[in-house]
């Protein structure tokens, strides 16, 4: 349970392939109305169901609470339209329970549920119990998660600004990631969006980072949302609004620069995104987020780790599985133990929102950055298992020169996203190494980068397979695929 104190809003059926989920007002643009609100999603200690922090290693019991986890939503209304962004606090809510809580608000156009990827919070996946052999969710946990949210949306939404005006400003700064892992790439750009007032006061501000939540590190028992928890706290404080944080890129692996695991670290370098925040804020310039569309596609990644198969074969973790068909966008027959030897997938949601003039990715993983600018090594490592790859879509390759954001772990976690060529399990490895990097063994496996990115330029380019307007969807008109989606090519910020 949660401590007191603090879909598909369109319906996705299950023999769905493809969704377009749009709402294109017609004549003049209406006014955006914006609502901010948060809610205390911390887990009660002291009862009799332990709660297994994860991120790190199994066994890993919380002895307390530094500082709340949240879950935090930006509601945006254009007439009829309704959509629902909600950051969680969470090392990675799950398909299902996200499908949950759009399915308990059929009112709105689209619900995305995003993670933070905290690695300091409860498990909420199953691979962080007691030992490696033990389901570490509590579902009662889970199942208040998803109360608490559908309750947020609600009132966050009983509670916009309306009209409001819309700045979108962007800052890099390298020093405030690492890279663990070989070839250096990064994605240092914080994005923000700054809604105003018609007076000219702040309504609230979303922000969209890209680094783990891992600063405290492995050690601690402590709940805390990590390094987020004071880049939150000080931009409440510096600009008397609302904020809602969001994590992107961190795949790769982005995380804070090396440091001491203590709070105090930890609180000096969430100051520190704050200060890059506040850059962004200040550099911030005006942008249209109306009309709003969205286009979601529903996609099969194949599981070929086999630490996944046997955590799910054991009900370590516990999704559907489906057949493969061949086809990443059309769903198998249920996998059971008469097919048990078949290629197995699990089902999820790749998706890109058009805001008017921005566009938002909505990746249900952990991406790597060198699939957000095309960043790839040339000529991959000939040590690697399959250097010789074709490259995946990238985002901007497939979003273009205009605005965009991106939200990692979006309505899914499926672990590490890698560029197929830089998958580097058997011998001899890349780099001259005498084992493996760390990423492969959280990942489905080496295809599930291509089946994400070309499910997002499916997206993107409004290929449609099955079609269904959602309850949400009928109350307003639209639900065509833009023609111009695809056609411009490479920004979101960053700098040479």
């Amino acid at each position: 349970m949660i401590d007191d104190g603090g879909v598909m809003s369109v319906d996705v059926r299950t023999s769905l392939r493809f969704v377009v989920l749009a709402s294109v007002l017609a004549g003049p643009v209406q006014a955006l109305d914006v609502g901010f609100g948060e809610v205390d999603i911390t887990p009660k200690l002291g009862g009799e169901e332990k709660v297994w922090l994860a991120g790190y290693g199994t066994g890993r019991q919380a002895a307390g609470v530094h500082d709340p986890l949240m879950a935090r939503c930006v509601v945006l209304e254009e007439g009829r339209t309704r959509i629902a962004l909600v950051s969680v606090d969470l090392v990675g809510l799950q398909f299902p329970a996200v499908q949950e809580i759009r399915r308990q608000l059929p009112e709105f156009t689209y619900v995305l549920v995003s993670s933070t990827h905290n690695h300091e919070g409860p498990d909420v996946v199953g691979m962080w119990g007691r030992n490696q052999f033990s389901y570490g969710v509590n579902d009662d946990y889970v199942a208040e998660v998803v109360r608490r949210c559908r309750e947020l949306v609600k009132s966050t939404a009983r509670a916009t600004v309306k009209d409001v005006r819309v700045s979108y400003g962007t800052a890099e700064d390298r020093n405030l990631l690492k890279d663990s892992r070989q070839p250096i790439v990064f994605d240092a750009v914080l994005r923000v969006l700054v809604f105003s007032r018609k007076n000219g006061e702040k309504a609230g501000l979303l922000v969209q980072w890209n680094s783990h939540p891992e600063a405290m590190g492995s050690k601690n028992k402590l709940i805390t949302a990590d390094f987020p928890w004071a880049t939150v706290r000080e931009l409440k404080k510096n600009y008397e609004c609302p904020v809602a944080y969001f994590t992107g890129t961190v795949g790769g692996l982005m995380a804070p620069p090396a440091g001491p695991t203590t709070f105090e670290y930890t609180e000096k370098h969430g100051i520190e995104v704050a200060g890059l925040a506040a850059q962004a804020i200040e550099a911030a310039e005006p942008l249209e987020l109306t009309p709003m569309k969205v286009q979601a596609q529903l996609i099969y990644i194949p599981i070929t780790n086999r630490l996944y198969r046997l955590g799910l074969s054991m009900r370590v973790l516990r999704r559907a599985g489906f057949v493969s068909t061949g086809d990443p966008y059309r769903k198998g027959q249920a996998m059971s133990a008469k097919i048990s030897d078949q290629l197995m997938t699990i089902e999820t949601e790749v998706a890109r929102l058009q805001l008017g003039e921005l566009s938002l990715a909505a990746i249900p993983g952990e991406l790597y950055p060198e699939l957000v600018y095309g960043e790839f090594q040339e000529p991959a490592d000939p040590a690697a298992d399959f250097p010789e790859a074709a490259l995946e879509p990238t985002i901007a390759e497939t979003l273009g020169e205009g605005k965009w954001m991106l939200f990692g772990l979006a309505n899914d976690e499926v672990g590490y996203l890698i560029p197929k060529r830089q998958w580097d399990a058997r011998k001899p490895f890349a780099y001259g190494r005498k084992k493996s990097q760390y990423g492969e063994a959280n990942s489905c496996g080496p295809e599930a980068a291509a089946v994400v990115m070309k499910g997002f330029a499916r997206c993107v380019a409004g290929q449609q397979g099955s079609l269904q307007a959602g309850e949400a969807s009928k109350k307003g008109p639209g639900g065509e695929a833009d023609p111009e989606a695809g056609k411009s090519k490479a920004g979101g910020g960053k700098q040479d």
